[in-house]
C-alpha cells in the first residue's frame, strides 16, 4: 500500500536499489499492445504468459456483433485514421496490396498475420479472466506480483516477476449524465457509442449525437444516410481533417515528419500557432460549418472524417452547441434553440480509465485519482519497477508503433538495461510534461502527447533513435527520407537493440507501397514515388518564415 502524501513522495530522492532479476512476465490482454509486449519479451529472452478474456486476438480491432463486458467495442464501419506505412509494427510492414486506410476487418487480418509470423499465439491463454493483481508480501525485495486468474469456473493464483498491462483505454464508457439536466426524463433511447454497431434500426428516426470526436462524427455521418435527421452537439468544437491530403497523399505521411516537428517546436509561438490554424483550415473554413474549436491553437487531437463537411452542407447533419437540458422528447441547447421529437440520444463522450483487477489501483492512479506514469508507462512510486502500462497514450501518431516502442523500453527497464532516475526526478518529469500538456492540449491530465518527441525520448533511452547527422554523412539517400519524409515506424528499427535488417529498404520503398494501393489503373504522368517537390512546396511557407526569424535573431 502507498503511504504518505504525494508531496511526501516528491521530497524523497532515494536511489534505485539493486536490479531485480526478471524472467517471467504476465501480459494482460492480447490486443496490439499485448502482442507487441509478448514479442518484446521474447526478443529479450524473457518468458511471457498472456491472459486474454475473449477467445481471440486483436483487442479493440476484433469486431463482435454485440458488446462484451470488459472488452473494447467498435462499430462495423470503423476504418483506420492512420495509413498502413505509419501504423505497422516496425519490423513487419503491411502487404503492399493492402489499402492505405483499412476497414477494421482488414487490420484484424494483418494482426493475425503478425501473430502467426512471430509465433505469438502459443503464449496466450484465451478465455482467461484476470480478476486480481497484487504485490507479493516480499515485493520490496523480489518485485514479484501475484496474478489471480479465472477460467472455466476455476480460480488460480500465479506468481510473476513482472506485469505488463495491455488492457487498453476504450473499455469503460464515460456518460456524464450529471452535466445534462433532465436526461432522466427523456423518453427516447439513450446509450453510449460503445453500444453502437450499425445504422439499420435508426431508419426514419431523429438522432442526437453528443460529442465531436472521431466516434461521434463517424456515427453522425453514417446515420445521416438512414435517419430522418441527425444533430451533432459539441461543447467546444474540433478541427476536422481528411485522410487524403495534398495531391492525394495520406495525411500522416505528409504531416508527421521530423522536419515539421522541428519547425513547430522552434518557431515563435505566434508564428507556429498561425501556421497551425492555417493548416487546419486549408480544407474548409471551420467557422462556416460551426466546427471551429473554442481554443483554435490547442493541439488537441483533430477529428478525421472525409464526409462530415459535405453532410453538413447537404443538411443531413446539423451541428448544435452543447445541450443545456433535456425534456421528455426534446433537447434545449445553450444558444436557446430547441429540437423536438428526438428518438435517440447517443453519447460519444469517450472513456474513463479503470483497472478493476488491480488490488491497489492507487499504484497507477497515485495522484488525485489520476493516472500518473513516468514516460506514460511506469508507476513512479513502486519500490521495484516491475509493472508497466502499455498503450495508455494518444497522439497524431499510430497506436501500434507507439505500443511497440513502449514495450521495448519497459522490458529493458525490467532487465535493468534502462535505468530509472530517483523517484523525485521521475515526479518532476511528470510535472514538467503536465505543464506542457496544459499549454498544447488545454488540459494537464490528458494522455495525449507529441508523437515524434515522445517516440524519440523512448528511443534515446533504448539506444535506437536515428542519428540524423551521421546518416547525412554516411547514407544521405536514407537521411533525406528519415528527416524530411514521414516518420514511419521503421526508423526505430534501423540500429541498436532490436535492429531489423529490412528497416532501411522499408523506408526507401514506403512510397512505392503507398502508391501501389491507389494506382490501380495505368495512366501517363509523373511516376516519381517520393513526392519530394510536393513536400518542399508544402514546407515553403514555414521555411520562409523560419529564415526570416533567424535573420532577426
Amino acid at each position: 500500500m502507498r503511504t504518505g502524501s504525494w508531496q511526501d513522495w516528491k521530497k524523497r530522492s532515494s536511489k534505485q536499489g539493486k536490479v531485480t532479476m526478471v524472467k517471467t512476465v504476465a501480459v494482460i490482454g492480447a490486443g496490439v499492445s499485448g502482442l507487441a509486449s509478448i514479442k518484446c519479451c521474447l526478443d529479450e529472452g524473457l518468458e511471457p504468459t498472456c491472459f486474454e478474456r475473449s477467445d481471440g486476438i486483436g483487442g479493440l480491432w476484433r469486431f463482435t456483433e454485440s458488446t462484451e463486458e470488459g472488452r473494447a467495442s467498435i462499430y462495423h464501419s470503423v476504418f483506420t485514421n492512420s495509413c498502413k506505412e505509419m501504423m505497422c509494427f516496425p519490423d513487419f510492414p503491411f502487404p503492399e496490396e493492402f489499402p492505405n486506410y483499412m476497414h477494421n476487418s482488414k487490420l484484424q487480418e494483418y494482426i493475425q498475420l503478425y501473430a502467426k509470423h512471430f509465433n505469438l499465439v502459443k503464449y496466450i491463454k484465451f478465455k482467461t479472466l484476470v480478476s486480481k493483481i497484487r504485490k507479493r508480501p516480499d515485493y520490496p525485495v523480489s518485485g514479484q506480483w501475484e496474478v489471480v486468474i479465472e477460467k472455466d469456473g476455476k480460480v488460480e493464483s500465479v506468481v510473476f516477476d513482472a506485469v505488463m498491462i495491455c488492457s487498453g483505454h476504450h473499455v469503460y464508457p464515460n456518460i456524464p449524465t450529471n452535466s445534462f439536466p433532465g436526461i432522466e426524463k427523456f423518453k427516447g433511447r439513450v446509450f453510449h457509442s460503445r453500444d453502437y454497431k450499425g445504422p439499420e434500426k435508426f431508419k426514419g428516426k431523429k438522432v442526437l449525437v453528443i460529442g465531436l470526436g472521431n466516434s461521434g462524427c463517424d456515427i453522425a455521418v453514417e446515420l445521416s444516410a438512414t435517419a430522418s435527421q441527425v444533430y451533432l452537439s459539441s461543447r467546444s468544437g474540433s478541427w476536422v481533417m481528411s485522410r487524403v491530403w495534398d495531391n492525394g497523399y495520406p495525411w500522416d505521411m505528409v504531416v508527421i515528419s521530423r522536419f515539421e516537428t522541428f519547425l513547430r517546436n522552434t518557431l515563435p509561438t505566434a508564428i507556429s500557432d498561425w501556421l497551425y490554424v492555417k493548416q487546419m483550415n486549408r480544407w474548409f473554413k471551420h467557422e462556416n460549418y460551426g466546427l471551429m474549436p473554442l481554443n483554435r491553437t490547442s493541439r488537441k487531437e483533430p477529428v478525421f472524417n472525409d464526409d462530415l463537411p459535405s453532410r453538413i452542407a447537404c443538411g443531413t447533419v446539423v451541428v448544435k452547441p452543447n445541450v443545456k437540458e433535456f425534456r421528455e422528447t426534446s433537447a434545449i441547447f445553450q444558444d436557446g434553440t430547441a429540437q423536438e421529437g428526438l428518438d435517440y440520444v447517443i453519447f460519444a463522450t469517450g472513456y474513463s480509465f479503470a483497472y478493476p483487477f488491480m488490488e491497489d489501483e492507487s499504484i497507477i492512479k497515485c495522484r488525485n485519482d489520476q493516472v500518473t506514469l513516468y514516460k506514460s508507462i511506469v508507476p513512479p512510486l513502486l519500490e521495484k519497477p516491475t509493472l508497466a502500462v502499455i498503450g495508455l497514450v494518444q497522439s497524431l501518431g499510430a497506436a501500434i508503433p507507439t505500443a511497440d516502442l513502449q514495450a521495448r523500453w519497459a522490458v529493458r527497464v525490467f532487465k535493468g538495461l534502462c535505468k530509472l532516475p530517483p523517484q523525485s526526478s521521475m515526479m518532476d518529469d511528470i510535472d514538467e510534461k503536465m505543464g506542457k500538456k496544459l499549454k498544447w492540449y488545454g488540459q494537464s491530465d490528458t494522455i495525449q502527447t507529441d508523437y515524434i518527441v515522445y517516440m524519440d525520448e523512448l528511443a534515446s533511452s533504448i539506444g535506437v533513435k536515428p542519428n540524423i547527422p551521421v546518416l547525412f554523412l554516411t547514407d544521405p539517400k536514407l537521411a533525406l527520407q528519415v528527416y524530411f519524409g514521414p516518420c514511419s515506424p521503421y526508423q526505430f528499427r534501423l540500429s541498436g537493440p532490436g535492429k531489423w535488417d529490412g528497416a532501411r529498404d522499408a523506408i526507401l520503398t514506403q512510397w512505392d507501397r503507398t502508391l501501389k494501393a491507389t494506382r490501380t489503373r495505368a495512366v501517363k504522368g509523373d511516376q516519381n514515388s517520393f513526392p519530394l517537390f510536393s513536400m518542399l512546396k508544402i514546407l515553403a511557407l514555414p521555411l520562409l518564415l523560419f529564415a526570416i526569424f533567424m535573420m532577426f535573431n
